[in-house]
């Protein structure tokens, strides 16, 4: 029975330590897997318009090219086959080239080749009377504008987190919400293709499920960071990561679902996949909050999410293979499980092999240079009290169990009082022999009634042969 008890015992202890480490992995991944396992497929979109300006300003045709358009977001991979996600107001200018900038690139053309002869002629230095020069320079424009051909090249690449900067065209756009009378509003979703490959991507989580308060991580390259002056050029291959909750769930005037959240984000932003604690994409950071005023300063913690559920409805009808993990997220995952568990061998070999698939991604690189330094100077490990607890149980069940058969094998023919009488009350009359010491047996002359007396002395001298005992009935000695 104690044996029996020990081992439930330990195979409690067991169970306990396996249900344990069962509900820690149902409850997520730490902060550092999961951000590692998103930032390699969070890429930098960069959205460029250049322009050959050919103009005349009085001395001849001239072709002049002015400095190039370029804004920036953020992106994500879909497919580990080369899709990418991102906003559309992100790629719009270089997707829907707007009037204003090409008019801009024209000004600044004229600005370049025309004012500097301009002020020489009139015998003015640049910024000396800028009445007098803004206005000459007013006048040049209504003069040459009219007559400037300007001839645009639009791209939109993406920039991965080891340098590369990939070629991308838009296979399917809708544009950025609007509140403008007559303005086109959509999701703010675009899709590009960079050359086929086997990339990071990012699983998508089901948003229906989400719930106020749900932890949320934005990844990004926020604007303020790529052109931080005591940066170097790493910032724009290195995502930033900002963490928040979810604080509401919002339509907007074309009730299309948001998802509304305070964790913070800036310009640049835009486009950034949002991640649960699973590292599953619940989101796509897609507007900000401004403030009232001409300066429009962004208003913290009142940003909104595109939902995953439309990022699927967006690119149903294309190529894209949803949750399709890919060669590299595959042992990229598991090296990082191995290293989170402390098999750094482990996850030295597949860091090598993520590397492999896709060569010089940043995370990569530190991870395996971690996990190589691991291996070379391994941490202390803590003292196994489990297992010592584990071995202290069965050596005490063993020490009980010993004592618990010596005892069975001692008392195994023992009978009590209440059994007897069992007998007696079923008729079967067994025959009873006081068999108590002497001394015992003088201390207390009380017998048990049709018992019959026999001292243990005479049993060794053998003077029981005289008892005529009917050997078809029960025997019950009564001892001390």
């Amino acid at each position: 029975m104690i044996r029996r008890i020990a081992f439930a015992l330990a195979l409690g202890l067991l169970v306990t330590k396996i249900v344990v480490t069962t509900v820690h992995a149902q409850q997520g991944l730490s902060v550092q897997e999961s951000v590692l396992r998103a930032k390699p497929a969070t890429v930098l979109v960069i959205s460029e318009v250049s322009a050959e300006v050919t103009l005349d300003c009085g001395s001849g045709s001239k072709t002049v090219t002015p400095p190039a358009f370029k804004e920036t977001g953020t992106g994500w991979f879909i497919d580990p086959s080369g899709w990418v996600v991102t906003n559309g107001h992100v790629v719009q200018p270089a997707h829907e080239t707007p009037r204003w900038l090409v008019n801009q690139m024209a000004q600044r053309a004229v600005t370049m080749a025309c004012l500097g002869p301009a002020l020489e002629a009139a015998r003015m230095q640049p910024g000396e009377g800028s009445v007098a020069e803004e206005a000459l320079k007013r006048r040049l424009l209504d003069k040459v504008l009219p007559t400037v051909k300007v001839t645009i090249t639009p791209t939109i690449s993406v920039k991965l987190s080891n340098g590369a900067r990939l070629k991308s065209e838009v296979k399917k756009y809708s544009p950025p919400a609007s509140a403008e009378v007559g303005a086109a509003s959509g999701r703010d979703l675009a899709l590009l293709k960079v050359p086929d490959g086997n990339y990071p991507m990012l699983p998508l989580a089901d948003s229906t499920t989400a719930q106020i308060g749900d932890p949320i991580r934005i990844l990004g390259f926020p604007g303020v960071v790529l052109s931080h002056e005591l940066l170097n050029q790493s910032a724009s291959v290195d995502a930033s990561v900002t963490n928040g909750a979810v604080s509401g769930f919002k339509q907007d005037k074309a009730n299309n679902p948001y998802i509304q959240t305070d964790a913070p984000a800036a310009w640049g932003n835009s486009g950034g996949p949002v991640i649960n604690y699973k590292a599953e994409l619940l989101g796509v950071l897609t507007f900000v909050s401004l403030a009232p005023g001409p300066e429009g300063s962004i208003v913290q913690g009142f940003n909104f999410i595109i939902p995953a559920q439309a990022v699927k409805d967006f690119v149903k009808d294309t190529g894209v293979k949803v949750n399709d993990p890919g060669k590299f997220n595959a042992v990229w995952f598991a090296g990082l499980h191995d290293y989170f568990t402390e098999n750094y061998k482990g996850a030295v070999r597949k860091f090598e092999q993520a590397d492999k698939i896709m060569a010089g991604l940043s995370d990569v690189k530190r991870m395996l240079g971690e996990a190589q330094q691991m291996v070379k100077n391994p941490p202390p490990k803590p003292f196994p009290w489990f297992w010592v607890a584990i071995g202290v149980t069965f050596l005490s069940a063993g020490g009980y169990g010993t004592q618990a058969f010596f005892r069975w094998q001692k008392n195994r023919y023992r009978v009590g009082p209440s059994e007897v009488i069992k007998l007696l009350e079923s008729g079967t009359q067994p025959v009873i022999l006081d068999v108590r010491q002497q001394a015992q047996y003088d201390l207390n002359p009380i017998k048990i009634h049709g018992s019959i007396r026999l001292s243990p002395e005479e049993i060794k001298n053998g003077d029981w042969a005289h008892l005529d005992l009917d050997t078809s009935r029960p025997v019950v000695a009564y001892c001390t």
